[in-house]
């Protein structure tokens, strides 16, 4: 009978481990359950957080603005803040205007904006400043009385003259090239190109810059003066883009000019608008920073400054790493830009 009882209880440890080891179906969905309620309670921690942040881009492209904005809200959620993400439906700097008023209004505490003109925001970047919001430019400046700091990618020396070396190397330096960018009331394509030319007049007396033609954000815009440039120049050897939609529409004009290979291209762009055009010879090489992790970085210098701490030379960030600080024009640098060409795109999905 004691052996009955044994065996008995035996069989009864064996079936409980069993079931600990594999659930039943129950016991997932309430998982499931769990999780759910789990995301509804962020969301209300987040519709209650201390700060509001207005995260606000030049205007929504489909890679670059999309990245920052999800860098933006990634940073959010790690940092347990409300952000919201105001696009306008232009690059007309009203359109941004109108945006800022209507967050003064709302009394958000800060306003994190890619400005589309450095001087026309400035009146209303000031009043925003004295309504005791926080104001911090990413990616494209304004005038620094309207900001307390400004985010940027990369230095723009570093990165004017570098584009310059890029398009070098690819012509044995020597041609004439053209700059497509815009739009030119953009302060840090302002100062892209003056770096191009100086490091063209300082390193490249064989080369010839013989026209910078500005664009908008449209594709159809950078296509069309890309294909007017080819036009206007016949003997042009080579393009720089200055602007993430340039360089993907310059290789178009230039496919439909017939002219693939004859005309080398570099410029800014992200990897996945420009992977197949890489791949097969339309563009000689790219260079960008994460727009992913710029808008984090923005984020999380925003709730910094919220919480009194003013941005410093290597301070070391979570998930972006040391930045550097420019006090005399108060700028953040994030990094280093990142040089894509045929034998490392494809790493990249971004």
């Amino acid at each position: 009978m004691k052996k009955i009882i044994a065996i008995i209880l035996i069989f009864l440890i064996l079936g409980s481990a069993c079931n600990s080891v594999d659930p039943p179906l129950n016991e997932i969905i309430y998982m499931n359950s769990e999780k759910e309620n789990q995301n509804k309670q962020l969301e209300r921690d987040v519709e209650s957080a201390p700060y509001t942040i207005a995260f606000v881009p030049k205007v929504m492209e489909k890679t670059y603005s999309n990245a920052a904005v999800e860098g933006a809200k990634e940073a959010a959620r790690d940092l347990g803040i409300k952000v919201v993400v105001t696009v306008p439906p232009t690059s007309n700097p009203e359109d941004q205007i109108q945006i800022i008023k209507k967050l003064i209004a709302q009394k958000v505490n800060a306003i994190a904006i890619s400005a589309s003109d450095p001087v026309k925001l400035l009146p209303v970047l000031r009043e925003a400043r004295r309504h005791h919001i926080k104001v911090i430019t990413w990616d494209s400046d304004s005038d620094p009385s309207g900001r307390d700091f400004f985010v940027n990618m990369v230095d723009e020396q570093t990165l004017g003259r570098h584009l310059m070396d890029m398009l070098a190397w690819s012509l044995n330096e020597t041609g004439d090239f053209a700059v497509l960018a815009g739009p030119l009331t953009d302060a840090n394509v302002q100062e892209w190109i003056k770096w191009i030319s100086f490091q063209q007049e300082q390193y490249y007396p064989n080369m010839r810059l013989v026209k910078i033609g500005e664009i908008d954000h449209s594709n159809e815009s950078a296509v069309a003066k890309a294909k007017e440039i080819l036009e206007t120049y016949p003997n042009l050897s080579g393009l720089i883009g200055a602007s993430y939609i340039a360089p993907p529409a310059a290789a178009q004009a230039v496919q439909e000019a017939g002219l693939r290979g004859s005309v080398k291209i570099v410029g800014i762009a992200t990897p996945n608008s420009t992977r197949t055009l890489i791949n097969d010879g339309s563009l000689q090489m790219i260079t960008l920073w994460s727009p992913r992790k710029l808008g984090y970085l923005t984020v999380m210098l925003a709730k910094n400054l919220l919480d009194g701490q003013y941005p410093y030379d290597r301070q070391a960030i979570l998930n972006v790493g040391n930045i550097r600080m420019r006090l005399q024009n108060n700028m953040v640098i994030m990094g280093e830009p990142i040089d894509f060409v045929k034998g490392n795109i494809d790493q990249y999905d971004f």
